[in-house]
């Protein structure tokens, strides 16, 4: 049975998947299972994987959706085979610290109270890194009216969480924020986590593209800030924060960056 089970879904990231599992690959910490799941990719994504599982067939699982279903589902494909005391996600497009699993892992077993831990991530594209995004120390939940409280990317967690509240919850309303969504449902289940502030994750984004949200991810978002209120009892004032993604959304684009600014810091903070 292995320590930590890394499920990772994979959508048309032929192009940096290999960089993504060498970052796995080159962990300290060794005693991992990976478990790909393509969610119907169109380039060589697919044959990459499988290229990776004839190297490492003993840690390494592949599985396949023939169309696309989203990351939802796919998640959930990959948690049906984790066998690993916990589960660590991990995107194709992707790089980690060599030493992120070991300190997740050390973390998670000396706080048997602790059931979810993060870490910060920085952002980078082909300039280099541009952005560090943090969150809070130990997340309370009324962190969760302000959004997602943890990195999903970044996170290692105990299976008996995602066993307890059934996965992630397979939903169009809930495509793009299902980590919100996840850390949610655990929340109310009476787990609770952690994020150590060393940025141990790297992710892959251009320094626009969340301008460039879909709006109805926004709405989603909105949705997803009810179900906290109600599924954490929070006070009803906290209906209001399920209106900023929507505002956010309708901001012009000069003033969007203004609010956007204080949760991406510019490469000189770092």
């Amino acid at each position: 049975m292995p320590k930590i089970s890394v499920i990772m879904g994979l959508y048309n990231c032929a192009e940096t998947l290999n960089e993504a599992l060498d970052s796995i690959v080159g962990q300290t910490e060794s005693d991992w299972e990976l478990i790909l799941c393509d969610d119907g990719s169109k380039d060589d994504t697919y044959t990459l994987a499988k290229e990776y599982q004839s190297k490492d067939p003993s840690r390494i699982i592949v599985l396949q959706n023939i169309k696309n279903r989203g990351l939802n589902h796919t998640l959930n494909k990959c948690l049906k085979f984790a066998k690993g005391k916990y589960v660590a996600r991990m995107d194709g497009d992707d790089r980690c610290s060599k030493a992120r699993f070991a300190k997740e892992v050390e973390f998670l077993e000396n706080h048997p109270d602790i059931d979810i831990v993060s870490t910060d991530m920085t952002f980078f594209d082909e300039s280099g890194t541009w952005g560090l995004i943090q969150h809070p120390d130990t997340p309370t939940k009324k962190d969760f009216l302000y959004g997602s409280p943890f990195c999903h990317a970044p996170c290692m967690v105990r299976r008996e969480a995602f066993e307890k509240v059934g996965g992630y919850t397979e939903s169009p309303k809930l495509l793009r924020v299902e980590d919100y969504h996840l850390w949610i449902k655990m929340y109310a289940a009476g787990f609770k986590g952690v994020n150590i502030h060393e940025p141990l994750y790297e992710m892959r984004d251009d320094r626009n593209a969340y301008s460039r949200r879909k709006f109805k991810y926004r709405i989603n978002e909105a949705y997803v800030k009810i179900l906290a209120v109600k599924l954490l009892r929070l006070p009803v004032y906290g209906y209001l924060f399920a209106l900023r993604p929507i505002i956010v959304g309708l901001l012009p684009r000069k003033l969007y960056d203004t609010v956007h600014k204080k949760r991406l810091h510019d490469r000189k903070n770092l």
